[in-house]
């Protein structure tokens, strides 16, 4: 008794032609035969330990597709979420993590899921700053990212309404000085002051210990009595120039110069009753710098009155910095010095990673996506420890080095055999340099054969 099945194909001109279901290969359904390589590899290689990481918290199954989702936004930088999966399967991050979900949905829905389980996303940030030594600095700073949405809490009029006339949220930051790498980070809405967030931020990533730089808008005293419960955590960090403290102690009668810097002279002094030390210094290249702008700018707006600059003549080229600990003049110098480094971290956040607007919009959405935006600042901060390494940033810009990584890419010809695709000389030399491709010497070497007989 015949049996009736599905069509498998037709009878066409005399010939058995299958349907596009039972054909050998179906295109529309087949992986990629082309894939990026290099860049995904590279970015796999400094950051798999993050896995490990994230698995102290997540299921290993939720650990890979923020992994992986922190990872495509690294390699292409500006990537919608509904790209992603096209970018997976496109990439070789299918080939290392194969089967990761990254659909359009998916995504929406799991970066939904991810805010809504903040207190995972704090866990997280908590295992990073209880690995923060005693003696690191932590510089804290933050960012203003633009979010029109009207359905979540985050999204307000900042102090910068009158230039950029949009909303924003505030996104802050801590930098490990010592690793070179973003610590924890969080959300707050776009209207609250820094000085409001400053304890609400510390105290939830329970940061307890180490020395935090800050700039003015972080002053010790929105923080007083968490610093006072946590004897381990210390704080550097600037002063008003109008502050009353300045002339109370006479701040600005310098007494000494600073060994090892050009024209800086500085005084230390001790303010008594309160717990901590003030240190005043003068840089006399900033000063006449400071002057001249001052001097320009009053002639713009036909001010001829020089009264006033020689008031300001005291101030210009000064610093004042309060710690809670007595430390040598020219240490407290050389660290706050450092903090341009957080700066940096900005930088590359709004422009190479290109996070300068939020694409979701509810409160759960905008915490989740933030959260795999840090990853992808710290991935960024690996890389670039990894290019200064080999000293390829003094030849090439960060976006150049990412350029090149992104066209090395492998190809799949015969069988399962993946072979890089024919490249520039030179863009191969920097594949070597970073490891990715072994060097000459590195090379296995070629078992020695038999000698050759030789007729006698």
């Amino acid at each position: 008794m015949p049996i009736n099945g599905p069509t498998i194909g037709h009878i066409i001109d005399g010939m058995f032609v299958p349907t596009d279901s039972a054909a050998p290969w179906n295109v529309s359904v087949s992986p990629a035969d082309l894939k990026d390589w290099a860049n995904v590899v590279l970015c796999d290689d400094v950051n798999k330990d993050m896995i490990d990481e994230l698995c102290k918290v997540y299921g290993r199954a939720d650990a890979l597709k923020i992994y992986c989702v922190s990872t495509l936004r690294v390699c292409d930088p500006g990537i919608k979420d509904h790209e992603l999966k096209s970018a997976y399967d496109a990439s070789f991050l299918s080939e290392i993590y194969p089967g990761v979900a990254l659909s359009r949905n998916t995504v929406c829905n799991f970066l939904d899921y991810l805010g809504k389980t903040c207190s995972s996303v704090v866990s997280f940030m908590r295992n990073r700053t209880a690995a923060v030594g005693m003696d690191h600095h932590l510089l804290i700073d933050g960012t203003l990212k633009s979010n029109e949405s009207k359905v979540n809490s985050l999204s307000d009029f900042s102090r910068k309404v009158r230039s950029k006339r949009t909303r924003d949220i505030s996104v802050l930051y801590a930098f490990d000085l010592e690793s070179m790498e973003p610590v924890c980070s969080k959300c707050f809405p776009g209207n609250m002051p820094d000085l409001t967030s400053y304890e609400a931020f510390i105290s939830e990533n329970h940061i307890t210990k180490g020395v935090i730089v800050a700039d003015k808008g972080f002053p010790a005293s929105a923080a007083g009595e968490y610093f006072r419960n946590h004897p381990d955590l210390h704080y550097l960090n600037p002063i008003k120039r109008n502050a009353g403290v300045i002339g109370d102690l006479r701040l600005l009668d310098f007494t000494d110069t600073l060994d090892g810097y050009d024209g800086v002279t500085y005084t230390k002094k001790e303010h008594a009753g309160h717990g901590k030390w003030l240190y005043s210094f003068r840089d006399a290249h900033r000063a006449a710098k400071e002057e001249q702008d001052w001097l320009r700018s009053a002639k713009s707006k036909g001010n001829h009155d020089l009264v006033e600059p020689r008031d300001k003549q005291r101030v210009f080229g000064t610093v004042v910095l309060e710690c809670d600990l007595d430390l040598p003049a020219g240490i407290v110098y050389k660290t706050y010095g450092n903090r341009w480094e957080i700066e940096i971290v900005m930088r590359y956040y709004k422009s190479a990673l290109e996070f300068d607007e939020t694409r979701v919009h509810d409160d759960y959405s905008v915490i989740g996506s933030e959260f795999c935006d840090f990853l992808s600042t710290v991935l960024t901060f690996r890389l670039i420890r990894r290019f200064d390494k080999v000293k390829i940033l003094e030849k090439y810009t960060y976006k150049k080095i990412m350029s090149v990584l992104a066209r090395a890419k492998k190809v799949r010809l015969d069988g399962d055999n993946w072979n890089l695709i024919k490249i520039n000389p030179s863009h191969e030399e920097m594949l070597k340099d970073l490891g990715i491709l072994p060097k000459p010497d590195e090379l296995p070497k070629q078992k020695r054969g038999r000698p050759r007989k030789t007729d006698v």
